[in-house]
């Protein structure tokens, strides 16, 4: 069975190989200097963000305060989800362990400098981030006490509210969904027989009795959160995400404190080597460019419409107030995670002192701890194992959770029925019982990871036009938000809205109803 998927992922990947690398496969593309080295997706997801910033007047600048104020404002809502849980719910499936893996494979192959674009194209991700979350909430609907939306129903709405098409894009996330589960359930229980071989000193085969235990403990508590719903997860991303973000902040901070003296040298070599390269790293401004972008868009998912959901969700007292929590969400993920591994990677030098044939033949958490061994010297590679295991078996298990809901809120856009809703979630349990067996069987989930690829292009493919037909909507979103008396008027929008219609125009519904946000 295992030969079979392997066969069709890989035949997908080639797929997606071709995509994402279009136009870089015709020579006279790839012959102009640097352009020819970027796939015309980056091209398109930067200069989306580009164009957004200046339509926006620098919004992600202009407005962060006023986001962080708002995540301070947390309280528990009687409709929908707090803006907090919403932006704690996004960050689990946002900072996942391609934070760790991902940023390393950049680093190692386009150098220091990748870090640098990485800067640049969350930057301007922030504010696709922005008209993407906005337009979820303008288009959001009411399921009970819950709300829903996001690409399917943006996209639907946008496009002449048919059924059908709404339909088609929640299928397709769920199909993406489906895609990138087990590599997290492979990933969660690696960490959990990582951690225990560290704390024993034990050597754990893959398919020991206390690995299985590890199976059966993981999908109980699973089970457990998604049969809770939208809430019970919520609750528990709220305590795992802020858990997770001081572990390994401070990890790396302790760590950049004890080579304090290599700072300075960190930001000179993230900037010089963005426009010059060192030869080791291939000596291209383009590597280095492409690697950086690419990395960085993946990593904070803005364009991709996959983080449209939690902000959907969320009881906002104006559109564009989610809007500006989940663009803070994109600079969360690249400028201080992202920049965190890059600390580390780049602080520790170990292409410098090991030699660059060893280092680059490492696999690329091999190479993130080599890194750390170097920046904590000798006698704590076992400790510093531990802290990057505990922190990287959080990050897949609350991005597993993250995918499970998300999934679950585009099925409720389909059907609300029971047994579907139902099915759905058994179905990723099935698929998150293959990722963690396979694990336990000694194979490997490269191809599984490929179909990932093959999914995000697909998923960036579908929402980047949807985000160009409505940015109208959020324009005049925007404008009614910098309004002296701060109110959104759904009228003024030429569409019916029914969620927003109900409310007042401060986001409150009128006095004398029973429930308000």
């Amino acid at each position: 069975m295992y030969g079979v998927i392997e066969s069709v992922c890989a035949l997908f990947q080639e797929l997606a190989d071709l995509v994402w690398g279009f136009p870089t496969n015709f020579e006279w593309y790839a012959s102009i200097p640097i352009i020819g080295e970027l796939p015309l997706v980056i091209i398109l997801l930067v200069g989306t963000g580009l164009f957004f910033t200046i339509r926006l007047r620098f919004v992600q600048i202009k407005y962060f305060r006023y986001g962080l104020g708002i995540l301070m404002e947390s309280r528990r809502e009687q409709r929908g989800i707090s803006p907090l849980a919403s932006f704690l719910l996004s960050t689990a499936m946002r900072v996942g362990p391609g934070n760790i893996l991902g940023v390393t494979g950049a680093v190692s192959t386009g150098g220091p400098g990748a870090l640098f674009w990485m800067w640049i194209s969350a930057f301007f991700g922030m504010a696709t981030a922005f008209v993407e979350s906005t337009l979820s909430q303008i288009y959001k609907d009411k399921q009970g006490d819950e709300y829903v939306g996001g690409l399917p129903s943006y996209g639907r709405k946008l496009l002449g509210g048919a059924a059908a098409v709404g339909g088609a894009l929640s299928c397709l996330y769920i199909v993406y969904a489906l895609l990138c589960i087990p590599a997290q359930g492979f990933n969660t229980i690696s960490a959990m027989t990582a951690i225990t071989q560290n704390v024993t000193g034990l050597e754990l085969a893959p398919d020991s009795p206390l690995v299985w235990f590890f199976f059966l403990l993981l999908v109980a508590v699973t089970t457990f959160s998604v049969f809770g719903g939208l809430r019970r997860i919520t609750s528990i991303t709220d305590v795992l995400v802020p858990v997770m973000a001081v572990i390994y902040v401070s990890a790396v901070l302790i760590m950049v404190a004890m080579n304090i003296e290599l700072l300075p040298w960190f930001f000179y070599a993230v900037v010089t080597e963005a426009f010059r390269p060192e030869p080791v790293f291939g000596g291209a401004l383009g590597i280095a460019l492409s690697q950086g972008i690419k990395r960085g868009l993946m990593s904070n998912e803005a364009g991709q419409g996959t983080l449209s959901m939690p902000a959907a969700v969320s009881c906002a007292k104006h559109p564009c107030d989610q809007g500006i929590i989940q663009a803070i969400g994109v600079f969360l993920d690249t400028m201080v995670i992202c920049t965190l591994t890059g600390f580390v990677l780049i602080m520790g030098q170990a292409w410098l002192r090991d030699g660059s044939a060893a280092w680059f033949e490492m696999g690329r958490l091999e190479k993130f701890l080599a890194s750390c061994a170097q920046m904590i010297g000798s006698g704590g590679y076992e400790l510093v194992t531990l802290i990057v295991s505990i922190c990287f078996g959080i990050f897949a298990f609350t991005c597993l959770l993250g995918f499970m809901s998300f999934s679950e809120i585009c099925a409720r856009q389909i059907s609300e029925g029971k047994v579907f809703i139902t099915s759905v979630r058994l179905v990723n349990l099935l698929v998150l019982s293959f990722g963690m067996i396979t694990n336990i069987a000694g194979f490997d989930l490269s191809a599984l990871w490929n179909l990932s690829d093959f999914a995000n292009i697909v998923m960036v493919c579908c929402n980047l036009p949807l985000l160009y037909l409505g940015f109208g909507k959020v324009q005049a979103a925007f404008r009614s938000f910098e309004g002296p008396e701060h109110k959104f008027d759904a009228k003024a929008l030429g569409t019916h809205l029914p969620v927003w219609e109900e409310l007042d125009c401060h986001g409150e519904l009128p006095q004398g109803s029973e429930t308000d946000c």
